[in-house]
């Protein structure tokens, strides 16, 4: 469990109420922890695959004939399921956000407590990564990730500052966008806001939240009558993305009702809003501000 620690791990098992011969979706493999849970409830029948767009997480393909690890971005889900004969399945399981892998390995440039390159890619593959955000985009772009995705009020004096410092000198390293923004970092709300700020860019570079809509529209359409959504978000924006479409099948606005008032929903709530304990807080820092929500189709 050292590559990543997995979160709320038996209740969101729990949630996806295996069969023993069902078909099942971890898209976030990570370290394997949930998948070796799901894999220790199916039988000899039962199927389960996995996706992860990160090709460090391969090195964690687990050895039983029943696992398929797919490296790709969940955003991908349908089509790859589709690849290996799999229209339908009974459950999907997502643990969302960055791997501890991911915020423990300093050249990834996702943690703030080390130095190293601008990347903060999830994928190797892909081609935007920080540094290009930060030095190539344009002051509006600037303005509307961190405003967007980082819930930063003051975006629009923190994009300015950026552009005044690259106009020097590009910003190279995560020390260096430290250094700029200095300003903006104060003691008492310092890792806070870095947080905000790598949060931010790290959604951008990733394009986290349309992969998201995209992969939780595509669950609702392969999920069986009866399969389990049982997923897990770390911030409000993930949250809010998760919660509405559970609630109405929409991200935005509200469906249309009939002559009564009505309308018709794609799931039903599963229990209540579960979130970590103490004790696992103790134990994985990392888990504080995990929520998970369970769904089932109707």
């Amino acid at each position: 469990m050292e590559y990543h620690n997995p979160v709320l791990l038996h209740p969101t098992v729990d949630g996806l109420n295996i069969k023993p011969d069902g078909i099942y979706v971890d898209v976030t493999f990570g370290g394997g922890g949930h998948s070796k849970e799901i894999l220790k409830r199916l039988g000899p029948n039962g199927r389960l695959f996995a996706f992860d767009q990160d090709e460090d997480a391969l090195v964690n393909a687990l050895p039983d004939e029943r696992f398929t690890l797919i490296n790709e971005n969940f955003r991908f889900i349908k089509r790859f399921l589709r690849f290996h004969g799999v229209k339908s399945v009974d459950g999907i399981l997502a643990d969302l956000g960055v791997s501890s892998h991911q915020f423990d390995v300093p050249e990834r440039g996702f943690s703030t407590r080390f130095d190293a390159d601008l990347d903060m890619r999830m994928s190797q593959k892909n081609d935007l990564n920080a540094y290009r955000v930060v030095n190539e985009y344009e002051e509006q772009d600037l303005r509307r990730v961190f405003f967007d995705y980082g819930e930063l009020k003051n975006a629009p004096v923190i994009a300015r500052t950026i552009l005044e410092a690259r106009e020097h000198q590009p910003i190279k390293t995560t020390d260096e966008l430290k250094d700029v923004l200095a300003k903006f970092l104060p003691e008492r709300v310092r890792n806070k806001v870095l947080a905000q700020i790598y949060q931010a860019i790290r959604i951008e570079v990733n394009h986290e939240m349309e992969a998201l809509k995209e992969f939780i529209e595509q669950s609702l359409e392969i999920l069986n009558p009866g399969g389990r959504f049982s997923v897990i978000s770390y911030h409000s924006l993930e949250d809010r993305l998760v919660k509405r479409f559970i609630k109405n099948g929409m991200f935005e606005g509200e469906p249309e009702r009939d002559f009564f008032g009505n309308f018709s929903v794609p799931y039903k709530t599963i229990g209540k809003l579960i979130i970590p304990d103490d004790a696992e807080i103790k134990i994985n820092n990392r888990a504080r501000s995990a929520k998970l929500r369970i769904a089932e189709k109707i």
